[in-house]
C-alpha cells in the first residue's frame, strides 16, 4: 500500500519569486496582480502534479524569529517588501484559503521551521513529504520521505538529486553552506571559501566539526581566513540549521486534523477571479463563455512557457510582453574601476563552482572583435561588470585591457574553473583575439535550448522570457538602432553595467533552469556533453583556422563568368524578341504568358502567374528561354555570393576567409555556414567546382577531404533493420545497383546505367518521403508507373515501409521523432489539420530521422578528429565542413598519415548495423 503525502509550499519564497517574474501585471483598477496570478497558477498545477491528502501553505509570520536574537545582522541587508507586493498579500492568503489549502504562520519561527517541524512529524506518521521551494537551504531536509520539488525550474530533489547538485549528501548541507555562508540571509561564513573549497574540506574530514578540529593543518589565506572564523561557526550553523522541533500544538496545528486537502470553493473563486479580472479563470470555473469580469489592464507581462512557474499555457493569460525588465528578488550588479575590487572578484570566481562569462566587443565579426569590457556572475542576482575600453566623452577611468585580461588569464585558461556562458564559441574568439585561450567551458546556454528545444529560439532574451518570465534589456535599447547605432564602447557605463551584468546574471539563471531538463534526460545528456558541447569547441578551431582562397583564380573566374552572363542575356533577348530585365518577375511574366504564350504551371498568392524557380525548372523541360534563365540566374548567385565577394572577404590580419558555422540553427542539427556561406558552394556544375579549386592549401601543404559515403542510406538500413538493405552494404555491394536489382528483378551483373539512376531516384526520393506523384515528376514517367516501382521497392525492403509507418505514427503520438543518438526533431504541424502541412510533417518525419544522425556522425567525427589532432601534436588543422565532409590542410610531411587514419576515425565514432564508409580527395 502506498505512503500518503503531505504537500508544503514555501509561501514566502514563492510570493516573492511570483512578484518579480511579473512585477507590472495590473488590473482595471490599477491593482498589481502579478504575485496573486503566479501563486494562484503554481498552487494549481502543484496540485495537479502532486495529488496529497494533506497540504498546507506556509508564510514567514510577522515580527523577529529566535535567528534575529541570537545575531542581529541576520538578514539586515534584505530591502523591503516592495509596496506592490505588500498590497498583494492579504488577496493571496484569501485566494490560498479558497482553493482549499491551509495557511500556517507560526511566530518566532520562520516558515523553513514549520515545514522542516511538520516533515519530521510526517515521517513519524509514516508519510512521505514534498516540499514546494526555491531554497536551497531546504535540502537539508531531504531524506528517504522527504523531497524537495521546484516548480520554476521543474527540478526535484531527492537524496541522489541533493548529491549530484551539491556534491555532498543531505546531512552535509548544513556544514557546507556553514562554512561558504548564506549571502541572502547575511550569515558569514568563512572568507573566500566558495562551494568548491568547502567541497573538498568536508570530503577530507567528513564533518564540519571535523574541519574545525584540523584548521591548523590549512594552509593559505583561505586557512587563515578558517582560524579567525572558527569562534563565529557554531554560531552560524545554529542560524542556518533548520528547526525540526517547533511546538506546534500551541498553534492547534496536527497533520491529521488540521491539514487534510479540502476541495477548492467554486463561490469563493469565482467571486475572487471577477474581483480582481482574471477572466479566462472566470470563464472556466462559470462555464459562461461570455462570463463578464474586470479586464486586465495591458500592461509589461508575459506568458512563460508551459512547465515554468505559472505552469498550463491554458491558463489565464496575461497582457502582452513586458515594456520595461523585470529584477530578481535580489540584484547587485557592479561596475569594477579598481584594481582591488577586480581582485576581490577574481577570488570570488576562483572559488565558485560555476561561473557565467560574457564579453561585450566593438564588432558582431568574432574574428575582428576588439574587447570592449567582461561580465561575470557565479550568484543569481549577483555579478559585476569590468569596462576596458568605453571611450565616450567624460567616461570614467577604467582599468586597462591588458591589466585585466593578465589578471584574468589564469582563470580564463584553468580548465578545472568550470565556466557557462551564451554562445561561448564567440566569447572564445574575443578571448583569442587578446592571445588568451579560453577553457573550461563546461556549460553554454544556447546549446541547452538548442538540445532542449531545438524548435524554439535560441537567443537570450528569447530564453529569458519563456524560462525566466523576465524580460531583458535589448541591444537597441542601449546602443540603439539603424544608422543611429553606436559602438558599446559609446555607451554610458552606468547602463553598459545594467546591460552586461544582466547577460551574465540571466545566463546564470538561465542554465538553473534549463539543465535539469537535460541532465535527467540521458538522451539528450548524451547529445549535449558529447556532441554539441564539444562540437562547439572544434567549430571555434575551424573558424579561427580559415582557409585560403586563391584570389587570381577567382578574379579570373568572375570576368569569365561576366562574359558568359552577358552572352546568356543576349541569347534571352532574341528569344523573347525584345530587351529586358532578366530579374524582374512582372516583365518576365509578361513575355512568358502573355508575348510567348507559355503554359501557365502555377500562380502566386495575388493570382498572377509564377515565374519562380520550380516553375523555370518545369518550363524549361520543353522551352529554351526558361532554361536560360536558369542558368542565367545560376551564374549571377555564383558571381555575386563567390567570386565577387570571397576576395574582399580576406581578413587582412590573416590573409584567410573565416566563415562562422551557426550551431544552433537547424532543428536536424545541421551547422549553417555564413559571412560567407562555404557549404552552398555548387558541387554539380563546372563553375561550382571551378570555386572550390579556389579553396588553396598554404604553401608545402596539401586540402585533404573526406565524406561519409551513401550516409543516409546506410543510416536507413540501420534505423529500419530491413535484411536486404544490411546484407548489400555487408557485402559491400553497390547500393543502388542492389536496388535496382530488386526492384527490376535483374542479376545485379545486368543492371543497366537506366535502370541504377532510377533506383538511385527512387532510394533518394523515399528517405525524403517522396509521393508517387512526386517520383514520377522526378523520372519523367507516369504516376501509375511511379507507384508500381515504389510497390515493389517496399515488397523488397518491408523492413524500410514498416519503419516509415512506425515513425509517422511516433511522431503524431510525442510530437518529435528522434536520430539514433536521442537528438530530438520537434514537427509542430504533424497533427495540423491542413492536410498539405500535415503531410509535409509527416515526409519529415521519415527524413529527420536520418539527415539528424547524419549531422551526429559528422559532428562526432569532427570532434575525433580535432582531438586526434591536438592529442598528437599534428600541424594538419580542419579548416572547413561542408555537410558530410571534412576539409584539412595537411602538411606533406603529414599526409600519408591523415590519408590512413582519417578515413579510420570517421569510420569509428560510432557502431551501426552497416559500416561506415568514407571516399576521399586530394588536392
Amino acid at each position: 500500500m502506498c505512503k500518503k503525502t503531505l504537500l508544503l509550499v514555501d509561501g514566502s519564497s514563492y510570493l516573492y519569486r511570483a512578484f518579480h517574474a511579473m512585477p507590472d501585471l495590473r488590473n482595471a483598477q490599477g491593482e498589481p496582480t502579478g504575485a496573486i496570478y503566479g501563486m494562484i497558477n503554481m498552487l494549481r498545477r502543484l496540485r495537479h502534479d502532486y495529488p496529497a491528502a494533506y497540504m498546507a501553505c506556509v508564510f514567514d509570520a510577522k515580527g523577529k524569529t529566535f535567528r534575529d536574537d541570537l545575531y542581529p545582522e541576520y538578514k539586515a541587508q534584505r530591502a523591503p517588501m516592495p509596496d506592490d507586493l505588500r498590497l498583494q498579500i492579504a488577496p493571496i492568503h484569501e485566494a490560498v484559503l479558497a482553493m482549499g489549502w491551509p495557511i500556517l504562520m507560526v511566530e518566532g519561527v520562520e516558515a523553513d521551521d514549520v515545514i522542516g517541524t511538520l516533515a519530521v512529524n510526517a515521517t513519524a506518521q509514516g508519510l512521505n513529504t514534498v516540499v514546494s521551494t526555491g531554497d536551497k537551504d531546504m535540502a537539508q531536509l531531504v531524506n528517504a520521505n522527504v523531497t524537495l520539488i521546484n516548480t520554476m525550474s521543474n527540478e526535484k530533489l531527492d537524496e541522489a538529486g541533493v548529491l549530484g547538485k551539491f556534491g555532498i549528501p543531505p546531512n552535509r548541507i548544513i556544514d557546507y553552506l556553514t562554512l561558504i555562508g548564506d549571502t541572502v540571509d547575511n550569515v558569514p561564513g568563512v572568507m573566500k571559501c566558495g562551494p568548491k573549497t568547502a567541497l573538498k574540506w568536508l570530503a577530507q574530514y567528513d564533518s564540519l566539526d571535523g574541519v574545525m578540529a584540523n584548521a591548523d593543518k590549512i594552509s593559505g589565506v583561505v586557512g587563515e581566513n578558517l582560524r579567525q572564523a572558527l569562534d563565529w561557526l557554531p554560531q552560524g550553523r545554529v542560524l542556518i540549521t533548520i528547526k525540526t522541533d517547533c511546538d506546534l500544538s500551541q498553534h492547534h496545528i496536527s497533520i491529521d486534523d488540521s491539514l487534510t486537502a479540502k476541495e477548492e470553493s467554486k463561490e469563493a473563486m469565482l467571486a475572487f477571479f471577477s474581483r480582481y479580472g482574471f477572466k479566462s479563470w472566470l470563464r472556466e470555473l462559470s462555464g459562461d463563455a461570455t462570463a463578464n469580469a474586470t479586464p486586465l489592464k495591458t500592461v509589461a507581462s508575459t506568458r512563460p512557457a508551459q512547465g515554468g512557474l505559472f505552469g498550463d499555457e491554458s491558463q489565464d493569460e496575461p497582457a502582452a510582453a513586458p515594456a520595461t525588465p523585470t529584477k530578481p528578488a535580489v540584484t547587485q550588479y557592479e561596475a569594477i574601476l579598481t584594481e582591488q575590487a577586480l581582485d576581490a572578484w577574481i577570488a570570488k570566481i576562483a572559488s565558485a563552482t560555476l561561473t557565467a562569462v560574457d564579453t561585450e566587443t566593438t564588432s558582431l565579426e568574432p574574428m575582428n572583435a576588439q574587447l570592449v569590457g567582461i561580465s561575470l556572475c557565479c550568484e543569481a542576482g549577483i555579478a559585476a561588470y569590468i569596462p576596458v575600453a568605453h571611450c565616450y566623452a567624460d567616461a570614467p577611468a577604467q582599468l586597462s585591457r591588458e591589466l585585466v585580461l593578465e589578471k584574468l588569464k589564469p582563470w580564463l585558461e584553468d580548465a578545472s574553473q568550470a565556466k557557462v556562458g551564451q554562445n561561448l564559441k564567440y566569447d572564445s574568439h574575443i578571448f583569442a583575439n587578446h592571445g588568451v585561450t579560453l577553457r573550461g567551458i563546461v556549460h553554454d546556454t544556447l546549446l541547452e535550448s538548442y538540445v532542449f528545444e531545438s524548435h524554439k529560439s535560441h537567443d537570450m532574451d528569447s530564453l529569458a522570457l519563456r524560462h525566466l518570465a523576465h524580460k531583458t534589456i535589448s541591444f537597441e535599447e542601449v546602443c540603439g538602432k539603424g544608422a543611429s547605432q553606436i559602438c558599446f564602447d559609446q555607451v554610458d557605463l552606468e547602463r553598459a553595467t545594467a546591460y552586461a551584468a544582466e547577460d551574465a546574471d540571466i545566463t546564470l539563471q538561465l542554465h538553473q533552469a534549463m539543465w535539469p531538463q537535460i541532465e535527467h534526460d540521458a538522451k539528450l545528456l548524451y547529445i549535449y556533453n558529447k556532441i554539441e558541447l564539444p562540437t562547439a569547441v572544434a567549430l571555434q578551431k575551424i573558424e579561427r583556422n580559415g582557409v585560403l582562397i586563391n584570389k587570381d583564380l577567382l578574379a579570373t573566374q568572375s570576368h569569365e563568368i561576366g562574359i558568359r552572363l552577358l552572352q546568356l542575356e543576349q541569347g534571352a533577348y532574341e528569344l523573347a524578341g525584345q530587351p529586358f530585365n532578366l530579374n524582374s518577375p512582372k516583365q518576365l511574366g509578361e513575355i512568358f504568358f502573355v508575348k510567348l504564350g507559355l503554359p501557365v504551371v502555377k500562380k502566386t498568392p495575388s493570382g498572377a502567374p509564377s515565374t519562380d524557380e520550380e516553375v523555370l525548372q518545369k518550363l524549361a523541360e520543353d522551352y529554351p528561354l526558361p532554361k536560360i534563365l536558369l542558368e542565367y540566374r545560376g551564374l549571377a548567385k555564383l558571381k555575386s555570393t563567390y567570386t565577387d565577394k570571397l576576395p574582399k572577404m580576406v581578413n587582412l590580419r590573416t590573409g584567410r576567409v573565416h566563415t562562422n558555422y551557426a550551431q544552433a540553427v537547424a532543428v536536424t542539427g545541421r551547422l549553417a555556414s555564413n559571412d560567407p556561406n562555404l557549404q552552398n558552394i555548387p558541387v554539380r556544375t563546372a563553375e561550382g567546382r571551378r570555386i572550390r579549386e579556389a579553396f588553396v592549401a598554404a604553401p608545402g601543404s596539401k586540402i585533404v577531404s573526406a565524406d561519409y559515403s551513401q550516409i543516409e542510406l546506410r543510416i536507413m538500413a540501420h534505423i529500419s533493420g530491413d535484411t536486404s538493405l544490411l546484407n548489400a552494404f555487408a557485402a559491400g555491394e553497390d547500393v543502388h545497383r542492389a536496388t535496382a536489382s530488386e526492384i527490376f528483378g535483374a542479376a545485379l551483373a545486368d543492371v543497366t546505367s537506366e535502370q541504377r539512376r532510377y533506383a538511385k531516384v527512387i532510394n533518394f526520393g523515399l528517405i525524403y518521403g517522396m509521393s508517387a506523384f512526386g517520383l514520377a515528376g522526378n523520372l519523367g514517367i507516369e504516376r501509375s508507373a511511379a507507384q508500381s516501382y515504389i510497390d515493389k521497392y517496399f515488397q523488397r525492403y518491408p523492413g524500410v515501409a514498416q519503419y516509415m509507418a512506425d515513425t509517422r505514427s511516433q511522431a503524431k503520438a510525442q510530437g518529435y521523432v528522434e536520430t539514433v543518438f536521442g537528438r530530438r526533431l520537434w514537427l509542430a504541424e504533424i497533427n495540423s489539420p491542413n492536410g498539405p502541412r500535415r503531410q509535409g510533417a509527416e515526409r519529415a518525419a521519415i527524413n529527420a530521422p536520418m539527415q539528424g544522425t547524419a549531422a551526429d556522425l559528422i559532428k562526432l567525427a569532427m570532434v575525433a578528429v580535432q582531438d586526434w589532432l591536438e592529442r598528437d601534436g599534428l600541424q594538419s588543422k580542419m579548416i572547413m565542413q561542408v555537410h558530410d565532409e571534412l576539409v584539412l590542410e595537411v602538411p606533406e610531411a603529414e599526409l600519408e598519415l591523415v590519408k590512413k587514419k582519417l578515413p579510420q576515425m570517421m569510420a569509428q565514432v560510432a557502431e551501426l548495423k552497416v559500416p561506415l564508409g568514407s571516399l576521399q580527395r586530394i588536392a
